[in-house]
C-alpha cells in the first residue's frame, strides 16, 4: 500500500512539472510574440524617416508599391533556395534594389530580435533545460 501511495505522490509530482513547464513554455512564446513586434514596430519607426514620410502628409495610396507579402516572399525565396536578387526580381516582377533592400530589413529584424538570446553564451539554467528537453 505505500509503494501504492509513492507511485501515486511521484505521478503527481511528474503532472505538476510538467504544467509548470508548459505554463513556462507559453510564457516564454507569448515574450518572444511580443519581442518580435517590438523590434517590427521598432524597425518600421526607424525606417519612417527614410523613406521621406511626414506627419500632414496623406499616404501614398495611388502608387504602385509592393506589398510586405510581396517583399516578404521574395526574401524567403533568396533565402530557402539560394538564388540571386536578379533571379527572384524576374518572378517576382521587383527591382533588384527593392529585393536586396527587403533582404537587408528582414535580417537585420531577426537579428534584433533573436540576438539577445540565441547569440550568447549558454548559462548553466539553459544547458539543465536542454538536457531537462533532450530526457524527454
Amino acid at each position: 500500500m505505500a509503494d501504492m501511495q509513492e507511485v501515486l505522490e511521484r505521478q503527481e509530482q511528474e503532472t505538476r512539472e510538467r504544467m509548470r513547464g508548459r505554463a513556462a513554455s507559453k510564457r516564454a512564446q507569448r515574450e518572444l510574440d511580443e519581442q518580435l513586434g517590438i523590434a517590427v514596430a521598432l524597425l518600421e519607426e526607424e525606417n519612417q524617416g527614410r523613406r521621406g514620410s511626414r506627419e500632414g502628409r496623406r499616404p501614398n495610396v495611388d502608387r504602385h508599391r509592393h506589398s510586405r507579402e510581396q517583399k516578404f516572399t521574395a526574401v524567403i525565396r533568396m533565402l530557402v533556395y539560394g538564388s540571386s536578387a536578379d533571379q527572384v526580381d524576374e518572378i517576382a516582377r521587383m527591382g533588384k534594389s527593392t529585393v536586396l533592400e527587403s533582404l537587408v530589413r528582414f535580417c537585420d529584424a531577426v537579428e534584433t530580435l533573436y540576438t539577445r538570446d540565441y547569440q550568447r553564451r549558454p548559462t548553466p539554467r539553459d544547458l539543465q533545460q536542454l538536457l531537462q528537453k533532450a530526457e524527454s
